[in-house]
């Protein structure tokens, strides 16, 4: 009854209010990384949701597009931006994906929406995270977040899949308002601990 009742319901009320009350703060970031990068402050990407079904998940962009010689992005380090380091540093750059729980494509707390690479590289068990709406905050987040190596973020997921339920969603959002303010477990620099997950699951199978 949770899952499939009052868990989307409480996404959809959560997530509406949410956006009203902290629209002023939206409203100011939106401002500033407009200004940062270019006139774009907001980050497009399709992700696979539930069932693997793609969706376009939304969230403030924090580095800029420049380029070197050749055309090629600069590295991650050298792209973010000021503001976009503060972003990142309060987690405040998963705000606008309030938006995809909105529309229903996530929920407030489930397994991280993924690359679409990787649907190749996941076992039988890791494939139980498409069986429910990928979230903003998750199991994994509040236990090693990007600190944990893949494999062990994979099966957090697969267990939190396996155990939902109202108390270990409240559970979840407490332990994310303790990390958030402590900021516990963030990693600014995208891919600066592990690979991608593709990349680690060939490197597993050649060696």
């Amino acid at each position: 009854m949770y899952k499939d009742f009052f868990k989307p319901l409480l996404d959809f009320l959560l997530s509406l209010t949410a956006l009203l009350v902290l629209s002023p703060v939206l409203l100011v970031l939106t401002l500033l990384l407009a200004l940062a990068n270019g006139g774009q402050p907001f980050f497009f990407q399709t992700r696979p949701g539930k069932g693997g079904q793609l969706f376009r998940i939304v969230k403030f962009k924090t580095m800029n597009d420049k380029t070197d010689a050749d055309g090629n992005l600069l590295p991650d380090a050298e792209r973010l931006t000021r503001v976009g380091q503060l972003v990142r540093k309060t987690s405040l750059d998963e705000l606008p994906q309030l938006l995809n729980v909105l529309k229903g494509d996530m929920s407030l707390i489930g397994p991280r929406p993924l690359l679409v690479q990787y649907l190749p590289y996941y076992t039988e068990r890791e494939r139980l995270r498409h069986t429910v709406r990928p979230g903003i905050t998750g199991w994994a987040q509040v236990n090693g977040r990007n600190t944990i190596n893949w494999d062990d973020r994979l099966e957090l997921d697969a267990q939190y899949v396996e155990s939902l339920s109202f108390q270990k969603d409240i559970n979840i959002i407490l332990k994310t308002v303790k990390n958030v303010l402590s900021r516990k477990d963030i990693v600014v620099i995208p891919g600066e601990l592990f690979t991608t997950l593709d990349k680690y699951r060939k490197y597993e199978i050649e060696s």
